[in-house]
């Protein structure tokens, strides 16, 4: 699997390229996280969020289908005793209904076949009420962003689509949600962060 070749340098190419987004990512995410949350948090990668919302919250639960990404979370939050990690796929989740307060989903959707089943899969499993936080990088926004989607297209990822602001909110409205704020954190290749409240 190409996240497993790269899950050992991922962070320092992040760092490197689009370190204002990349730290300040977890921080906003974190914000939306409180003390007795139960927390889901799906393509977890190497642990960048998951390392901000685990001091946070209650339990948490973060998951990724790549075990070598799962290898750096477990390294990150190792001083952690209120988390578990598990290898999971985020459109079939082993989980009951309505069973936690915030579900997150970081930098995935653009790299998904069928991105309106993984959110309805989130949904599912977020109690009424709770939150579903899915941040993506908006690649679409200028020449620059282009060149770094090329490079990264020619390492192996394989983008199924790319946003910017307006057709990112344009997905989530075309599959119906209308209780969606968002905000962007600025940098390189800037991050939209959508957070959904379950009705």
């Amino acid at each position: 699997m190409f996240w497993d070749k790269v899950s050992g340098f991922y962070d320092f190419f992040e760092t490197v390229y689009n370190r204002k987004v990349y730290r300040g990512l977890g921080k906003k995410v974190a914000e939306e996280i409180m003390q007795n949350d139960i927390v889901l948090e799906c393509a977890c990668g190497t642990g960048a969020i998951t390392r901000y919302i685990a001091p946070k919250c209650k339990r948490m639960i973060a998951t990724d289908l790549s075990k070598g990404m799962l290898k750096q979370t477990s390294k990150k939050c190792r001083k952690y005793q209120n988390i578990k990690i598990k290898c999971a796929d985020m459109t079939r989740l082993n989980c009951y209904d309505n069973k936690f307060d915030k579900v997150i989903a970081g930098n995935v959707i653009h790299l998904l076949e069928d991105p309106y089943r993984a959110v309805k899969e989130l949904e599912r499993v977020c109690k009424p009420g709770g939150k579903i936080i899915i941040p993506t990088y908006i690649n679409m926004s200028d020449g620059g962003n282009k060149r770094a989607v090329r490079l990264l297209e020619a390492a192996g990822v394989n983008f199924k689509r790319q946003f910017n602001i307006d057709s990112y909110r344009k997905f989530f409205g075309d599959a119906g949600y209308k209780n969606v704020e968002y905000s962007i954190i600025d940098g390189r290749i800037p991050c939209a962060v959508a957070v959904i409240t379950k009705q």
